[in-house]
């Protein structure tokens, strides 16, 4: 697992994008603007789970995350799952043209 808060601090969306690109990682985050990145541009992922958890519910998230991954395995590639408490959402990727 790699931490870009740890990383690199203040990188760049796109950069981020492209490192977890480029390095075949899952992108983990809470940031909406990854999921309009990759939507709106077209850019390619290696796949995004974005976290919508409130606060009641963090202890659950790492478990969560994990059955997440699980459940979904290679389904994840090149999408983006909304994963809420109780729920997870896939989006296909936006068609290439």
């Amino acid at each position: 697992m790699t931490c870009i808060i740890e990383l690199c601090p203040g990188e760049t969306d796109e950069a981020v994008a492209e490192l977890a690109h480029r390095e075949g990682r899952l992108l983990l985050t809470e940031d909406k603007d990854f999921g309009q990145l990759f939507v709106a541009s077209g850019q390619p992922s290696t796949g995004v789970i974005l976290i919508r958890y409130p606060f009641a519910a963090r202890d659950r998230l790492g478990a969560d995350v994990v059955a997440a991954v699980r459940q979904l395995g290679d389904r994840l590639t090149g999408r983006i799952a909304v994963l809420q408490p109780g729920r997870i959402r896939l989006t296909e990727p936006p068609s290439q043209v």
